[in-house]
């Protein structure tokens, strides 16, 4: 990775459990309905596979242009921590790191998103980005 890189993170309350709002992370029929989707887009691919070491690809169609969103899975501790390696080759070759840890609170639980190597022009989209899925996430949770 060349130049300067930061991390970007989102804090986000769910009134679901810690256990509920991991497992939508690695059901493909939930993830589908927030991970990478976009307001306008179209789902079109979910594919999952939960293990360390384990791959995913959502493709979301913009427009008429279908955008991969890839990784691999690195740390799987359900339901605290998930850790997942991040791309879109489309648009760099390059890959970050997701960290999502959830912590149990009351009937609830909160959930922190660390996005790192994030170049500086696009922290602000990036971290509009996890906003936009996180809300996501509280729907598909509900």
């Amino acid at each position: 990775m060349q130049g300067e890189r930061n991390a970007v993170q989102v804090t986000h309350v769910f009134s679901a459990s810690a256990e509920r709002v991991f497992d939508a992370w690695l059901d493909p029929a939930k993830a589908a309905k927030f991970l990478f989707a976009t307001p306008t887009g179209q789902m079109v691919k979910a594919e999952i596979d939960a293990r360390v070491g384990g791959r995913f690809l959502f493709v979301d169609r913009r427009d008429g242009a279908d955008i991969e969103h890839i990784g691999e899975y690195l740390e799987i501790d359900r339901p605290r921590r998930l850790v997942f390696s991040f791309g879109v080759p489309q648009f760099s070759s390059e890959f970050t790191r997701v960290t999502v840890e959830i912590t149990s609170q009351g009937t609830g639980c909160v959930l922190i998103l660390t996005h790192e190597g994030v170049l500086p022009d696009y922290q602000e989209r990036t971290q509009a980005g996890w906003g936009m899925i996180l809300d996501g996430l509280e729907k598909a949770v509900q």
